[in-house]
């Protein structure tokens, strides 16, 4: 098992990116979360990994905190639910976020994340029920400053994916819109009007 991997960003394009270690570059996806809090492309980074062996492929996973990788297990435990959609969710919702929906039992908010149906929704409510537990055990990082500013651009990010924009354009919007402390709304009414240019 890969656990971390500690080197410099030699290429990024949601949802993949490349970190050079040493020379040789692990090819990852991550989701829109951890994209948020990438550096520029030649930056030094450590990513918290999680690697996928199928027989066709060995699929390496990386994530920005431990908290999105504990989730991001967690999900994979769910029936029905493999690294596609556990990485679709963590784009669309914040760990906190997540979390919130499935201590509020509310599905709604779960199918507005893309690639969650309401069976779907439906199952991860019942299934994480006790898992959010853990997940929220003592010795989870309380939420920092980038951590909230992170919850705000996957709240922007959902946003404009209801809306009907394209992933890579999102991440475009958000990243020439993003400023210290704005909240979700400041996000999108700026990401809109780059956008409407």
């Amino acid at each position: 098992m890969i656990g971390w991997l500690r080197g410099r960003l030699a290429a990024k394009q949601p949802p993949a990116l490349v970190v050079d270690v040493n020379g040789v570059g692990y090819e990852c996806e991550a989701p829109m979360s951890t994209f948020y809090t990438l550096p520029e492309t030649g930056s030094e980074i450590t990513l918290r990994t999680h690697l996928v062996v199928r027989e066709d492929a060995h699929l390496l996973y990386a994530f920005g905190t431990e908290d999105e990788r504990r989730l991001f297990r967690s999900l994979l435990k769910v029936s029905g639910v493999g690294p596609r959609i556990a990485l679709g969710i963590l784009s669309g919702i914040s760990v906190e976020g997540f979390t919130l929906c499935i201590e509020a039992q509310d599905a709604d908010a779960l199918v507005r994340v893309p690639g969650v149906g309401r069976k779907t929704a439906e199952r991860l409510l019942i299934e994480m029920r006790d898992r959010v537990k853990e997940l929220n055990a003592p010795g989870m990082n309380p939420p920092t400053a980038a951590g909230r500013a992170a919850t705000a651009q996957h709240e922007a990010y959902s946003a404009l994916v209801a809306l009907g924009y394209r992933p890579v354009e999102i991440a475009r919007l958000l990243k020439s819109v993003a400023e210290e402390g704005a909240s979700t709304e400041e996000l999108i009414r700026r990401a809109l009007k780059v956008a409407a240019g």
